[in-house]
C-alpha cells in the first residue's frame, strides 16, 4: 500500500518535524492541526491545515477539530470494496493512507503538584483516540503511527519500496496502537476512579491525592520474553515487565552472558536483588529456593560473600548470589576456590578482569542491575479468581524503632547486629527466625509452620555449618506467641533478640528473657513474607 495522503497531529513533537520532511520528499501530501501544522509550515513544508481540509474550523476550545467524517471517512473506507471507495468519492473524501497521533499529555498532567481536576479533564484526548482507534482497525489500509521511535524504520522502509508499507508492518502498528489507546484510557480510570466521591464537586480545587486502590484497577505490562517453562516443566510462562520499571528493580537486568533465565531463576533473583539493595554496607546476599541461606556485610565484597557463603554452603549450591557493589576477579578467584556452582550472580557491575575470568563458565548467568532503593509502590499477588494488593513493606528498623523491654540492655554491638539480623528477615518466608553475629547469618530457619521449629532448623543450620551460636542474636519476623522459642534460641547461646511484639503473651515472652538474661527489643512492626 503506498502512502499518498499522511496527517499528524501530535502533542509529543519529538521528531515529528524530521518525519514529515521525510514524507515530504518521498511525495506524501501532509494534513495537520494547529501547533503542529504551525511548526510544519514555519519549517517551510506544504500543509493542509485540518479546519481548511474539512471546511469546518476547530471550535471548543480544540475539543473538536478532527471528529468529521472527511477525516473519518478517509481513514475508515476499506479500499477493497468498491462500494466504500465509490461513497467517499460522491462525497469528495479522499483517502489517508497514513495517521501520526500521539495523545493529549494525561500522565504528565496529573503528576504536576497541585493538579486540578478541570485540568486533568481537558487533557483527556478525545480526537486523537477516535482516529488512532479508526486507522488500527483499518489497518489494511492505513498506517497508524503512535511512537516516535518507529519513524526512521517506515521512513526506511517507504523508501525501499516505493513509497508503500507492507501488511504486516501495518498490522504490527496497529497493534501497537490499540495498547496505547488501552493503557491512556486506563490511566485515565485508575486516576478518576482513585478520587474520592465529591471530588467532582470542586473542579477547580487542587484534586485530591488520589487512593492507591482504585475502584476499577486497570494493569499494563509488556512481555519480554517466553520463559522456557514455569515453576515445573510442565507449565508455561513469561516474563512481563512493568511498563515504567523502576530503575533498581530486577525487570532492569541485563544479561552479560549464560544460559536463558527460568521462571525460578527470575523469581529467586528478585529475592536476592531486594534483599542486597537494602543493605547500605558492602553486602552479599546468597539465595535458594526464594530464601536467603547466607547474608553478610563486611567493609569488603569478598569478605562478605565468604562469610555468607560460610553460613549454609550446601545450599547455597546452586544458589543465587547478589552484592550491593562492583564484582571484581577476587570474588570469582574466591568463588572458585569454593568450587561455588552458582545458577545466577547479580551485581551492579563487573571489573573487566570478572568479565573475562567469569566467560569460561558458559552456563552461568551474569545479571547487571543499577542499584536502586526504590520500591515498586504497590505489590501484587494473584489469587484464585481475584488479586491481591498491597503497598510494599518499607519498614526497616532504625535504632530510634527500638523499644528495651527487657532488664538487660543490648550492648552497641548486639544492637548492630539485631539491626542487621531485622533486615534479613524481612526476606526471609515466615516463620522466620534468624541468628546473626559479626555481620553475617548463624543459621536461618524458614517457612516453617511453627517458629519454635523454625527456631530449631535455625540451630541445627548452624550446627550444621559448625558455626557458634554463643553471643550471636536473633531476629523473629513476628511475635513469639510462647515462650517455648525463646527457651530454644537461649539454649543455644543467643543474648540478645529482636522481634516486633504484640502478643497476648508478651508479658510471658519478656519474664523468659529476663529468665535467661537476654536482652529483647520490640520495633512494632511485623514483617510477614508469602
Amino acid at each position: 500500500m503506498t502512502i499518498k495522503q499522511a496527517l499528524i497531529s501530535v502533542s509529543d513533537k519529538t521528531g515529528v518535524l524530521e518525519f514529515a520532511q521525510g514524507l515530504a520528499a518521498q511525495g506524501v501530501k501532509l494534513l495537520s492541526t494547529g501547533g503542529t501544522a504551525k511548526m510544519l509550515r514555519d519549517a517551510g513544508l506544504a500543509v493542509t491545515e485540518i479546519g481548511d481540509y474539512t471546511g469546518f474550523p476547530e471550535m471548543l476550545d480544540g475539543r473538536v477539530k478532527t471528529l468529521h467524517p472527511k477525516v473519518h471517512g478517509g481513514i475508515l473506507a476499506r479500499r477493497d470494496l468498491p462500494e466504500h471507495l465509490a461513497t467517499i468519492e460522491e462525497h469528495g473524501i479522499p483517502t489517508i493512507d497514513l495517521v501520526c497521533v500521539n495523545l493529549y499529555p494525561f500522565a504528565a498532567t496529573i503528576a504536576k503538584t497541585g493538579v486540578t481536576l478541570a485540568d486533568a479533564i481537558e487533557n483527556i484526548d478525545i480526537g486523537g483516540p477516535a482516529m488512532v482507534r479508526s486507522s488500527a482497525k483499518n489497518y489494511a489500509g492505513v498506517a497508524i503511527v503512535t511512537d516516535p521511535t518507529d519513524y526512521q524504520p517506515l521512513l526506511d522502509e517507504m523508501k525501499a519500496n516505493g513509497g508503500a508499507l507492507q501488511l504486516g508492518t501495518r498490522f504490527n502498528l496497529a497493534k501497537k496502537a490499540f495498547t496505547h489507546t488501552a493503557r491512556y484510557d486506563s490511566m485515565i480510570a485508575n486516576w478518576l476512579t482513585g478520587l474520592d466521591d465529591g471530588a467532582e464537586a470542586q473542579p477547580e480545587a487542587a484534586a485530591p491525592v488520589p487512593s492507591l486502590f482504585p475502584a476499577k484497577l486497570q494493569l499494563a505490562f509488556d512481555r519480554t520474553e517466553i520463559l522456557r517453562y514455569g515453576e515445573n516443566s510442565h507449565q508455561q510462562a513469561a516474563f512481563y515487565r512493568d511498563t515504567t520499571p523502576l530503575a533498581g528493580s530486577i525487570a532492569a537486568y541485563t544479561q552479560l552472558q549464560g544460559k536463558e533465565l527460568s521462571y525460578n531463576n527470575i523469581a529467586d533473583s528478585d529475592a536476592a536483588w531486594e534483599c542486597v539493595k537494602a543493605f547500605d554496607a558492602p553486602a552479599c546476599v546468597i539465595i535458594k529456593h526464594a530464601n536467603p541461606c547466607g547474608v553478610a556485610v563486611d567493609s569488603a565484597l569478598v569478605r562478605a560473600y565468604e562469610k555468607a557463603f560460610l553460613t549454609d554452603s550446601t545450599s547455597a549450591f546452586g544458589g543465587i548470589i547478589a552484592f550491593n557493589g562492583e564484582v571484581g576477579i577476587d570474588i570469582v578467584n574466591a568463588m572458585n576456590e569454593r568450587k561455588h556452582f552458582v545458577e545466577v550472580l547479580i551485581a551492579p557491575s563487573f571489573t573487566a578482569e570478572a568479565k573475562a575470568a567469569l566467560a569460561a563458565k558458559a552456563n552461568l548467568r551474569v545479571l547487571v542491575v543499577p542499584l536502586g532503593r526504590e520500591l515498586n509502590k504497590l505489590e501484587l499477588k494473584r489469587v484464585g479468581g481475584g488479586l491481591l494488593v498491597q503497598t510494599a513493606d518499607d519498614f526497616t528498623a532504625q535504632v530510634k524503632d527500638l523499644k528495651v523491654v527487657t532488664k538487660v540492655q543490648p550492648t552497641l554491638r548486639q544492637i548492630e547486629d539485631l539491626l542487621f539480623a531485622e533486615r534479613v528477615a524481612k526476606f526471609v518466608k515466615s516463620n522466620a527466625i534468624v541468628f546473626c553475629g559479626d555481620g553475617m547469618t548463624l543459621g536461618v530457619g524458614a517457612g516453617q509452620m511453627s517458629r519454635v521449629d523454625s527456631t530449631k532448623i535455625a540451630c541445627i543450620k548452624a550446627q550444621n555449618a559448625g558455626l557458634e551460636l554463643k553471643g550471636s542474636v536473633v531476629a523473629s519476623d513476628a511475635f513469639f506467641p510462647f515462650r517455648d522459642g525463646l527457651d530454644v534460641l537461649a539454649e543455644a547461646g543467643a543474648v540478645a533478640v529482636i522481634q516486633p511484639g504484640g502478643s497476648m503473651r508478651d508479658e510471658e515472652v519478656i519474664a523468659a528473657a529476663d529468665e535467661h538474661g537476654i536482652a529483647m527489643v520490640f520495633t512494632g512492626a511485623r514483617h510477614f513474607r508469602h
